[in-house]
């Protein structure tokens, strides 16, 4: 076999892969809002060419890949690929994801011709009340769309792989090829396909992101083959893990169907709106939370496959730590700066999007920890917990939904207390648990941490509202300079307060912030 390179097998550091995931994500998040706000600008939100469509048909292809691929792409497949790495099997690490990867295609390509067959009576399910050219126009996006699960599936698996290899490039930027397309789809077809043509702009970023995740392995020693190895042990444990954690990923995309559904009973523009609000909630989460968390992931389960429980314990802790350091402050933004961001990103139907916000806050600093406490399983490969825990989840969610988003009660609003509150509940759950099975995973020195930075995020909340109430937000504002001048000054003082008052309560934090920006100040500049 041909030795590895050694740019191979150079791995990138922790801290310099959650710092290119960060930016990545963040870059991704940037064009995603471009991308929405190009979609709230370009179409209606009423009548056949309605943004409802263009939402809801999307999360019939994202359930399938959620609820039958995703868990095999990081959590189920990782760990195991890990073990191969540990003992230096790059053979190995290839060929149990060359078996993953042709029997997911397979599935997927099924569960496409599933989606383009019936895509009528699965468009009636997600978004029912459609007029019938709203419901043909969907139809068409379905269609359209029906094959990215198997895009992503193989996509996925491809760049799962690498990041075993310590190459996080691939993974990184695939999302940003995907926001690009259909960007681009947006002036393409705005004028004569109109809304359907965004779902030409998927599909070929599904085909663009596929194609970036092979370029990822360039260098690497793969080479395909058309086969399964059924026989391969680890290919059989990575399909037992596989049904736990897809169900519980799956759950996650049937609420957003249910609450797709609800959100429907309010009439045209509901859907649209929650999709806003939900957007602006998740970017924090998956720039934090996910992440950070899927920087850590790799070495954590590397960790436990080497036997060294309290390393293990040590950096979970300091990454829990910086998650938590993190969200705190990115929730007193969201929360007191909702309708700036609201009203800059989406114009359209902002006062419903910044009301819908204001319910989800609270969920953006449960999301990011769950995302890697949730972990703490997956990489001691225990896919049932998170499970129960998901369906528990998606249970208490279909009830506070019910309750909760009526016109007699929270209307809209509804489902994002019911997203708050349970994302709440559910990391209760989870911690509980993982504290009952390691006592020792969270020292007297993480809860002190943890008291102090309520301490400091009461000063950041005093900040935010002093600096909303001298510069307000008005409802005659307009313009990206006078909102973003308004925003920029509001988000730079709160955070500014919680970095100083993170340094006068002693967090390590700020100190590392401080050393890289004075590092890149007083870095020499070599002429030549």
């Amino acid at each position: 076999m041909k030795k590895p390179s050694a740019r191979i097998v150079q791995r990138m550091s922790l801290p310099g892969a959650a710092t290119l995931l960060v930016l990545a994500t963040m870059l991704s998040q940037v064009l995603g809002f471009m991308r929405t706000k190009l979609v709230f600008a370009n179409f209606p939100k009423v009548g056949a060419e309605s943004t409802d469509i263009y939402f809801a048909m999307f999360k019939i292809p994202d359930f399938f890949f959620y609820i039958l691929a995703a868990g095999a792409l990081g959590v189920a497949f990782i760990p195991i690929l890990s073990e191969h790495m540990q003992k230096s099997d790059r053979r190995g690490v290839w060929s149990l994801s060359n078996s993953l990867m042709n029997f997911m295609a397979l599935l997927m390509f099924f569960v496409g011709l599933i989606v383009l067959i019936f895509a009528r009576p699965l468009a009636h399910i997600v978004a029912p009340n459609l007029s019938p050219d709203q419901l043909n126009n969907a139809v068409h996006i379905l269609r359209l769309i029906s094959f990215n699960p198997l895009f992503f599936t193989l996509s996925g698996v491809l760049t799962s792989t690498q990041q075993v290899f310590g190459r996080f490039f691939f993974f990184a930027i695939t999302p940003v090829v995907y926001n690009l397309s259909l960007i681009a789809s947006i002036f393409l077809f705005k004028d004569n396909i109109g809304i359907v043509g965004l779902g030409i702009g998927a599909m070929m970023g599904g085909i663009l992101q596929l194609l970036f995740a092979f370029l990822g392995v360039t260098g690497l020693n793969f080479h395909w083959s058309p086969n399964i190895n059924f026989k391969n042990v680890d290919f059989r444990r990575v399909l037992r893990l596989l049904p736990a954690r897809s169900l519980d990923q799956g759950v996650d995309s049937l609420n957003s169907i249910v609450e797709t559904n609800r959100a429907r009973l309010f009439g045209d523009g509901v859907v649209s709106s929650y999709e806003g609000a939900f957007m602006l909630h998740t970017a924090p989460v998956l720039l934090i939370g996910s992440s950070i968390s899927n920087a850590a992931f790799p070495r954590l389960s590397e960790r436990i496959a080497q036997g060294r429980s309290d390393l293990f314990r040590k950096e979970f802790a300091g990454v829990l730590r910086t998650i938590m350091w993190l969200s705190m402050p990115t929730v007193v933004i969201a929360y007191f700066c909702r309708g700036y961001l609201a009203r800059i990103i989406f114009t359209k139907g902002s006062p419903e999007i910044a009301m819908l916000l204001g319910f989800l806050s609270i969920a953006i600093f449960f999301r990011s920890i769950y995302a890697l406490i949730s972990r703490y399983f997956y990489a001691h490969k225990d896919t049932t917990t998170p499970l129960i825990i998901s369906l528990f989840a998606i249970a208490l969610n279909i009830i506070l939904v019910i309750t909760l988003a009526r016109p007699e009660t929270y209307g809209p609003g509804g489902l994002g207390l019911a997203q708050s509150i349970v994302s709440v509940a559910e990391v209760i759950v989870i911690s509980s648990v993982m504290l009952i099975r390691d006592k020792k995973i969270l020292d007297k020195e993480f809860w002190n941490d943890t008291t102090k930075l309520l301490s400091v995020t009461g000063f950041t909340v005093v900040a935010a509202f002093i600096m909303v109430n001298i510069l307000p937000f008005n409802i005659n504002d307009t313009g990206f300079f006078l909102l973003g001048g308004k925003l920029s000054a509001i988000v730079l003082v709160t955070f500014s307060v919680h970095l100083a008052m993170s340094s006068v309560f002693g967090f390590r934090e700020p100190k590392a912030i401080f050393e890289k920006v004075r590092k890149i100040i007083l870095k020499p500049i070599k002429i030549q």
